[in-house]
């Protein structure tokens, strides 16, 4: 299933081809502006069909761009953004899930900032990474020397600076919380434009990812843009078409701002999106190009998405789309290949674009391509995945499908064209026992590094089912149960715990119910390995605080509150080994305090207090 020879030849011939071009300055070397937008599926966009979504921006970027009009990625978030910074499969890289630990870049995986910055590039990230948040998988541990971004998968989870809703906002610049002014997306548009000019005046060429939250649920959205939709019968949420159009208005602003600084021509500018739509499909209004299914599906409505890029010294042809099967696989060996990167020896699942980009396809290399959505702590073979070859799709390893005669897969061929079906299905089995030979590996968040004093653990990554990965939840108490972290400590000392209901910057004590549900826990035990302590918990506390001697390797964390007839693991524990008086508060922690009177609110009704919204779905 991976790269042949022939592909790294081909790799290497273009790197050379553009190296040449650079060193004699026929072309400098191009700049790089990577756009992903968040649950915005392929109809959500008017050059793709949609007739009532205003994306005028897109549309032009389309028409003068090259559009890959048969892209596919996972059918969900992180698992798209794994694959597409490392040019591998997510399952490979040990990403197959948005949360329950399972998507954290490994550690020995080359991302594509890291490529970038090797080769003399400024490198920036500006929104949702997605692939860790405690070390050393944050951005600014893989490669981002500059990184604005919120935690976990999207704005307002249970990883995030307590109480974000979109707009006046505490994200993380470099690890550091620092409140911003602003709609989220116009924040990380203004602070990807700000590197973008830095990096001009400093005169290095910079690769910029945009990395945006929105589309994304909580459909919060400011008025101006929900208004372009209101009343329309043929709109499926008027604040996820906003959250778009917002976008649109943003890409025209950059895209402006390229022109005033002179390097628009010499900029590759990629706009993509992560999976199937989210928003854009509801209560049987919204468009799908004819296709079946959404995010999360294994049909091509989850995970076929737009792509479009423009670079005009590149001479591409404008208007043009591209028909064979791409993938977000490719998107880091094309970029090398067109920037004439060198690169370490990565033994890629994709292949560069070069061909398709320049020519009409004639001669690709027939190919076969898996997606597929697991979201579980360990991967069941042939759940939720699709096969792909040229126009056919097997679903599940049952369903068979020829999109070329049936876009909308509405009828099973597996009887007319057994043969087919078992190819694709052997190729699934190749696939397989390659990919599944490290299933078992974790990735542990590390402890004890200089490279991060305090670690910040959420139940987002607690490796059990069933998590509270929302703000919401932890606000309503939600699926409170024990469950553990797997976690390295990198040095041998003294460490200090302390064990929080709440987020630090949210000032709660322990048995406050934060406006919406309380806890009557007593005691408090720390659990890590196969040490053990307790204390009980006195009124105000707002953390229980241990001390516990570490030695370096593997270990779980696993600690519990327990009373009112309630066993639970604590919702944020923090971890530092530099314990000092007071070290886990949130001033000494350099977080400022969660205050609900600052900046504005969603003109939406909060998430938080609609029970439909914010209460736990069972998982197929």
């Amino acid at each position: 299933m991976r790269v042949i020879s022939s592909f790294l030849l081909m790799g290497l011939l273009g790197i050379a081809w553009s190296s040449v071009q650079a060193a004699s300055g026929v072309l400098p070397p191009p700049n790089v502006i990577l756009i992903m937008t968040d649950d915005q599926g392929y109809g959500d966009i008017g050059c793709n069909g949609n007739t009532v979504i205003q994306t005028p921006h897109m549309d032009r970027l389309c028409a003068e761009g090259v559009m890959l009009d048969n892209y596919h990625v996972d059918p969900t978030c992180a698992p798209t953004r794994a694959a597409l910074m490392t040019g591998r499969y997510s399952g490979r890289v040990g990403v197959w899930h948005t949360v329950q630990g399972r998507n954290m870049l490994r550690e020995r995986e080359v991302t594509m900032a890291n490529v970038f910055a090797d080769n003399g590039y400024a490198t920036g990230l500006f929104g949702k990474w997605h692939l860790g948040d405690v070390y050393p998988y944050r951005p600014e541990d893989r490669g981002f020397q500059t990184a604005v971004y919120h935690k976990a998968g999207g704005v307002g989870q249970a990883p995030d600076y307590w109480g974000n809703d979109y707009f006046d906002d505490t994200y993380f610049r470099n690890g550091k919380p620092v409140r911003y002014e602003g709609f989220c997306t116009d924040v990380f548009f203004e602070q990807g434009i700000n590197f973008i000019r830095t990096s001009v005046a400093n005169e290095e060429p910079f690769f910029a990812y945009i990395s945006l939250n929105a589309p994304h649920s909580p459909f919060y959205c400011p008025e101006a843009y929900t208004a372009l939709y209101e009343g329309n019968p043929d709109v499926p949420r008027v604040e996820f078409y906003g959250m778009v159009s917002s976008i649109d208005d943003n890409l025209h602003r950059l895209r402006e701002e390229l022109e005033q600084l002179k390097v628009a021509d010499d900029t590759i500018l990629i706009f993509t999106t992560d999976n199937g739509t989210a928003g854009g499909l509801y209560q049987n209004r919204g468009y799908n190009a004819g296709m079946r299914g959404s995010k999360g599906s294994p049909y091509e409505g989850g995970h076929r998405v737009p792509f479009i890029l423009h670079w005009p010294n590149g001479e591409l042809e404008a208007g043009k789309r591209v028909k064979p099967l791409t993938a977000h696989l490719d998107i880091l060996p094309t970029c090398i290949d067109l920037c004439g990167l060198r690169a370490p020896e990565i033994d890629f699942d994709g292949t560069s674009l070069r061909p398709l980009l320049y020519g009409d396809g004639n001669g690709w290399k027939e190919r076969v391509l898996v997606v597929e959505s697991q979201r579980v702590v360990d991967p069941i073979k042939w759940r939720q995945c699709a096969v792909m070859m040229n126009d056919w799709r097997l679903v599940n390893g049952q369903e068979l499908f020829n999109v070329a005669t049936d876009p909308g897969q509405k009828k099973d061929v597996s009887a007319a064209y057994p043969a087919m079906k078992e190819r694709l299905r052997a190729a699934y089995e190749t696939f397989w026992a390659d990919i599944s030979r490290e299933h078992a590996m974790t990735s542990y968040m590390r402890v004890g590094s200089t490279a991060a004093p305090v670690v910040t653990l959420s139940s987002h990554d607690w490796l059990v089912e069933q998590v509270p990965w929302y703000q919401p939840h932890i606000m309503h108490g939600a699926m409170a149960k024990p469950a553990h972290w797997a976690i390295e400590v990198e040095q041998a000392g003294t460490y200090g715990i302390a064990l929080c209901r709440w987020p630090v910057e949210s000032g709660l004590s322990i048995h406050d119910d934060g406006g919406y549900h309380a806890f009557a826990f007593e005691d408090a035990v720390l659990k890590v390995g196969q040490q053990e302590q307790r204390k009980k918990i006195q009124k105000g506390d707002k953390a229980v605080l241990f001390t516990v001697e570490l030695e370096p390797g593997l270990t779980e964390l696993a600690p519990l509150f327990i009373g009112g007839g309630k066993q639970a693991t604590p919702y944020y524990v923090y971890i530092t080994h530099e314990p000092s008086e007071n070290w886990q508060s949130a001033a000494s922690l350099g977080i400022p305090l969660y205050d609900p009177t600052h900046g504005r609110q969603p003109p939406q009704p909060l998430v938080q207090d609609v029970r439909s919204e914010w209460e736990p779905k069972r998982k197929r």
